[in-house]
């Protein structure tokens, strides 16, 4: 498994959002609102001509780790109903306060000018590879998972991995490399385990590459939308025989490009945004997943409750950081441990790594389960990492 070995007269760039261990890093932090104040969540910010990019949290918070050679380039922020906001990056940082606001797009779409609902569907999976970046690129990904029992949050892994894809066209990833890790202290009583690195599933679950039974959804037209000067249509299926089961999609109506997906399996939310080259690459995605094991009289009294069965859970969070396209800077190496658990894998852990790392803001989604964490014992997550991981 890869190692990152530092150099102090070195620094090493990971896409967009990476190690700047020199003089010229710019920390940009910034707010997204509308115009009746309200946080915008999930909006893309970044720069697509240098594949550089982000999602704001649910609070409508950003952070960028930029250098000196991106003060002229362009900084866009897009999100779902609104105008697409442009502004150098040299002109954000010399704001006092770093608060864009995003204009509502108004969109009313003429009924008698859409298709039928389910021709959108068909017509965004054929288009995948028009729509998608489906050539081979690299991903950088911030991959979080925490262990639940009892719907408390009682492990928590971190990983810092490079995705080797051909997004969505492909139904899995081409390979992964966990570059590095940390954990907290494992507070678990059951220690459910899951075979393989749950970053795969991002790409075996995800309803654009495996498809989807069409025939077996009701599709409905919910909604009118729009991004980054596309109008969209969002469109709801709901399960023929299993009414429970549900999927939304965000159409682009002229691409038919698939800007979010939103699933009752797994409780899971994808997000795309755009890239230089128009085409839509994945940007931020979570999910729950859910169910209930048996437990023993000890285990019972242990998490003090009076049942037979626990509900156990992962809370799964994923950010990309960075999109490389060229070929001769694509490297990701091989990953072995696809039969282990990803709180199992032995990775050399590196503070210096983790203190210099540009992490994105922290989502509501996150803060919820770092507190439970941290409240079992009144151990700072910080602390725990410190202690537990060598």
């Amino acid at each position: 498994m890869y190692q990152l070995h530092l150099k102090i007269t070195l620094f090493f760039l990971v896409g967009f959002q990476a190690l700047i261990f020199s003089q010229e890093k710019i920390e940009l932090e910034g707010l997204v609102k509308d115009e009746h104040g309200y946080e915008v969540p999930y909006a893309a910010v970044g720069i697509p001509s240098k594949y550089v990019g982000t999602a704001t949290t649910e609070d409508g918070n950003f952070y960028l780790l930029l250098s000196n050679s991106n003060l002229e380039d362009v900084l866009e922020v897009s999100s779902i109903g609104y105008l697409t906001f442009k502004i150098k990056v040299q002109d954000l940082l010399n704001l006092k306060e770093k608060v864009i606001v995003l204009k509502e797009d108004i969109v009313s779409l003429d009924e008698v000018n859409l298709l039928a609902s389910t021709d959108y569907v068909k017509n965004a999976f054929k288009n995948l590879k028009n729509s998608a970046m489906s050539t081979t690129h690299q991903l950088n990904m911030l991959y979080r998972r925490f262990s639940t029992e009892a719907g408390m949050a009682r492990f928590f892994v971190e990983h810092y991995i490079k995705v080797l894809d051909r997004g969505p066209i492909s139904p899995e990833y081409n390979r992964i490399e966990v570059v590095e890790g940390r954990k907290s202290a494992d507070y678990r009583f059951i220690k459910d385990k899951y075979s393989g690195h749950q970053a795969i599933v991002t790409a075996n679950r995800n309803p654009l590459r495996q498809g989807i039974n069409q025939k077996s959804f009701k599709w409905t037209k919910v909604g009118d939308s729009s991004y980054d000067g596309e109008d969209l249509v969002i469109l709801e299926g709901v399960g023929i025989k299993n009414k429970w089961k549900k999927i939304k999609l965000y159409i682009g109506v002229e691409s038919y490009g698939v800007y979010k997906i939103e699933t009752s399996d797994l409780n899971a939310v994808w997000i795309y945004r755009k890239a230089s080259n128009g085409k839509l690459v994945l940007s931020y995605h979570n999910r729950v997943w859910e169910k209930d094991l048996p437990i023993n009289d000890m285990q019972r009294r242990l998490l003090q409750i009076d049942k037979n069965k626990v509900k156990v859970s992962y809370r799964h969070e994923l950010y990309i950081l960075g999109t490389e396209t060229n070929k001769k800077k694509i490297k990701v190496g091989n990953y072995e441990g696809y039969k282990k658990d990803m709180g199992d894998i032995e990775i050399k852990y590196n503070p210096y790594f983790w203190k210099n790392f540009s992490m994105p803001p922290e989502t509501a989604f996150y803060k919820k389960s770092v507190k439970e964490l941290e409240s079992i014992y009144g151990v700072p997550l910080e602390q725990q990492f410190n202690a537990v991981n060598k």
